[in-house]
Order: C-alpha cells, then sequence, then structure tokens
C-alpha cells in the first residue's frame, strides 16, 4: 500500500495565490484543500481535514495571525506555515513565537517552501500513521464532494453536516431545488459511512406507475400476478447492509407512503404474493424539491412518515445563492468537456465569466453543464458570451421598459428573488462607478460611499471587478 497523501489546506482570499499553490502541491503528491478566509478554514480543521495548514498573515475579515490562534486551540499539533509580503516579516517572527512552524516570504522560493512543507509534516506523521480506514473513507468522500460543488462558505457548511450526520444510521432528508446536487449529497453520505462497502440504491419515485410501486420497493414472488415468471427482489433487499436513496419521494403515492413506513418502523416486509416476512437493516436517505411540510399540510404526504424520516435535514441552496461556486463547477464542466471533444479550450473570457457568474441558473448546475458544454463544442481558444447562448435577463433590470420586464418575468423566479437580483446588479454598478472615479483605489471609494475597507473588499471580489480597469 502506497503512502497516504497529506491534506495540505492552504488559505488566502487571493485565488490566483491559492491556485498557484494548489498546482504546486498536486504535483508534489500532497493532496490540497483550499478556503479562502479563516471561518471556512476553522471548519475544516473542524472536521480534522488538513494535516498542515498555509496562510496568509493579511486576510480581510479574520487576519492569518487570529486564525493561527484559533487553529491551535482546535488542533495543537497542526503544523502551520505564514506567508507574508517582505513587510510582514517582524508579524510572521511573531507568529513562529505563537506556535506557527515557519514562514515563507512573497515571491516564493518553491524548494524552500517545498522544504519546509516537508519538514513541518515530518513531526506531524506519527498521527497520520493512526488514521482508521473509517476516517479515510469519510475524508476522501468529503473531499470528492468540496471537489464537484465547489468552495463556497454554504458547501462548507454541507459538507460539516455530512460529517456529522455520515457515520450515524440517521435518516437524513436532502431538499433543494432540481439541479442542486442532491444525489451527489447522497452520495457522499454513503460513502462517509460505515456502510459505504455495500450499495447505494437510488430509486427515482417519479419514474415508477403507482401500481408498480409496492413491487419495486418490496419486490415479488413467482407467480403473484401476470408476467411473474421468476421470484425478483425490490429495492430494498437490493440496498440490505447500505443505504436506500428515495429520489423526489413527494411523488410517492400516499398508499405506498404508508407501506414505507411500516416496512421502515419494523425492518421487515413481504414480497408482493409473499407468506414470509423478509428483514432487512438499509438506512434511508430522501430527496425532495419541495419542503415535506408542505404536503404534510395539504394531506398529500404521511404525517408519520415525515416524522420517521426527518432525524436530519440537510439544505442545499441554489446556484444563484452560491456564486462562489458557479465558476469553479463551471471550469471543471470545461475540462471533463475539453477530454471528451479532445479540445484545449482555455477558459472564460472576463466578459463571459461575468455572464456565467450573474446568470440566474434556474436549471442549476444541470443548465450550467449544457451551456458550458454547448460553448466548449463551438469555442477555439477562449468561451465567449455568444457561445454560452444566455440572455441574463437580470442584467438591465432597471431599465424601465415592458420587454425587459417580460423577459424578467419569464425567469420564473419570485418576487423576493426578482427584487434581489435587481438590487445586487445596482450594487454592482454603484460600486465600479466609484471605483472608476477613484482610479481604482479601493480606500478612496470605502470612503466615498461611507463604508468600510473590509467590505468593499470582500463586495469586489463578490462581484469579480477587476480594479486595474478604473
Amino acid at each position: 500500500m502506497g503512502r497516504q497523501k497529506e491534506r495540505i489546506l492552504i488559505v488566502d482570499d487571493e485565488e490566483d495565490i491559492c491556485d498557484l499553490i494548489f498546482r504546486l502541491l498536486e504535483k508534489e503528491g500532497f493532496s490540497p484543500i483550499v478556503a479562502h478566509n479563516g471561518f471556512t478554514a476553522l471548519e475544516m480543521i473542524r472536521l480534522g481535514m488538513p494535516d498542515l495548514m498555509i496562510t496568509d498573515v493579511r486576510m480581510p475579515g479574520m487576519s492569518g495571525m487570529e486564525l493561527l490562534k484559533q487553529a491551535r486551540s482546535l488542533d495543537t499539533n497542526l503544523p502551520v506555515i505564514m506567508i507574508t509580503a517582505w513587510g510582514g516579516i517582524d508579524g510572521a517572527v511573531e507568529a513562529v513565537k505563537l506556535g506557527a512552524f515557519d514562514y515563507v516570504e512573497k515571491p516564493f522560493n518553491f524548494q524552500d517552501f517545498l522544504s519546509k512543507i516537508r519538514k513541518a509534516l515530518e513531526d506531524r506523521r506519527p498521527s497520520l500513521a493512526k488514521r482508521t480506514f473509517c476516517d479515510e473513507n469519510q475524508n476522501a468522500a468529503i473531499l470528492r464532494l468540496q471537489e464537484m460543488m465547489g468552495p463556497s462558505d454554504a458547501v462548507t457548511k454541507i459538507v460539516g453536516e455530512i460529517a456529522l450526520v455520515a457515520p450515524s444510521n440517521f435518516s437524513v432528508i436532502i431538499q433543494g431545488e432540481t439541479g442542486t446536487g442532491k444525489e451527489l449529497v447522497a452520495r457522499a453520505i454513503h460513502d462517509a459511512s460505515q456502510r459505504a462497502q455495500a450499495q447505494m440504491v437510488p430509486v427515482d419515485c417519479g419514474a415508477i406507475p403507482e401500481t408498480l410501486f409496492e413491487s419495486e420497493l418490496f419486490g415479488y414472488e413467482k407467480g403473484a400476478f401476470t408476467g411473474a415468471n421468476a421470484a425478483k427482489p425490490g429495492k430494498f433487499e437490493l440496498a440490505a447492509g447500505g443505504t436506500l436513496f428515495l429520489d423526489e419521494i413527494r411523488n410517492m403515492p400516499l398508499g405506498s407512503q404508508i407501506k414505507l413506513l411500516r416496512a421502515i418502523q419494523e425492518k421487515s416486509f413481504f414480497r408482493v404474493g409473499g407468506k414470509k416476512p423478509v428483514t432487512v437493516d438499509v438506512r434511508i436517505l430522501i430527496a425532495t424539491n419541495e419542503d415535506l411540510n408542505i404536503g404534510v399540510r395539504n394531506g398529500s404526504f404521511c404525517r408519520d412518515l415525515f416524522y420517521r424520516l426527518s432525524e436530519f435535514t440537510i439544505t442545499i441552496p441554489p446556484l444563484r445563492g452560491r456564486k462562489e461556486d458557479i465558476l469553479h463547477i463551471a471550469n471543471r464542466i470545461l475540462e471533463a468537456t475539453n477530454i471528451e471533444l479532445g479540445k484545449q479550450v482555455k477558459g472564460f473570457s472576463p466578459s463571459a465569466s461575468d455572464t456565467v457568474v450573474n446568470h440566474a441558473w434556474p436549471g442549476n448546475v444541470r443548465e450550467l453543464r449544457s451551456a458550458v458544454r454547448r460553448a466548449v463544442l463551438q469555442a477555439r481558444d477562449f468561451i465567449d458570451p455568444d457561445h454560452l447562448g444566455l440572455e441574463d435577463t437580470l442584467t438591465d433590470g432597471c431599465e424601465n421598459n415592458s420587454d425587459s420586464m417580460e423577459s424578467i418575468l419569464e425567469t420564473g423566479l419570485s418576487f423576493k428573488e426578482l427584487v434581489r437580483r435587481s438590487t445586487t446588479e445596482i450594487e454592482r454598478r454603484i460600486l465600479e462607478e466609484a471605483l472608476r472615479k477613484t482610479g481604482g483605489n479601493k480606500a478612496k471609494a470605502a470612503r466615498l460611499l461611507q463604508i468600510d475597507y473590509t467590505t468593499i473588499h470582500a463586495k469586489i471580489k463578490q462581484y469579480r471587478i477587476n480594479t486595474e480597469d478604473n
């Protein structure tokens, strides 16, 4: 068995720096993970994810020094390497006194940097050797999910919830709009659990005719009905020892819901036409694109089944509420499509990036995937807005004309979301104008708008405003 890859957490609000260090460490055989702020980094440390942390000294929100103090309180053995500009050496030296392993100066000497990383990990290796299979299994599942869904705080919260609930046998309701990745979350829960060696069996409740639900779930005996020429196990039996994933459970008929409740409570059921109970040990995960409470209130969903299933709930926000994840996912789709088509599209142009980030994505990741694949097919070097085939109908939401209003209403978004997106666009334009007037000086722009520097820095990053052009 080969050496386990050490997990190195990179913390910096500058995405270019993170990307540079990420590629360097990956090339050297490490398993890098990224956080763009101290709060996300602390959540990852609480999950026991990193074996070493590299953090910038100066970051908005939580400084590297404060992160160091809190990280050491969570894991006293976690080696920390600080990154500092030349003028911040005194602070880095102070950080070493507070428990940091070492520091590096910008610009990096890569070989010296790697030498310090390897030396820091030497002291950590005895504890790495004590990792159990379950620990590795859980962390691998979590890292895969984070890589697929993105680096946002919302995804980090979901990752924390998965780490908490996966080792248990709790039933979990996973709720979110269509295309947000509910099955990915279910798969991560299964893969991070002690049931990972058994199957996760998915059931699309919207694709089964009402008359076939019972036989699909519980199976049938030979001769149970016309055409039943041999006995057949149902989904419950196929998932024995593992996980049964019921997708879009709101589509399950009420009668089948009652039978499902009985099977879950008694841990046994009868096949259709069977006379002996079948006993199985199965964990239940549920996905829904609607709040099941609504179904309970209007009588379309069994109240007792809801109470039995709702031991833990994970909510996945839509893409429009996770802007930090959009380009991450888009770039991952681009890379996969490049491989599929044998192309070398280099990325998104600045205007295409802005279009992708600010589109409403009512179809979430499914819609994003189709748009990016279509764009890669058409593009040569870089993807431009025309390749995406999108119209961000809210970009000009401030204009009061009937055509724009009609297109806005066709997005299918709620009144609250329409107002929020229009307000967001106004906010972005105000920031751009303030930066233009101050020649890109963020401190002056902050004073002009009467907000603090941390806020304007975060907003500029959120809206991906290029201050060099102002």
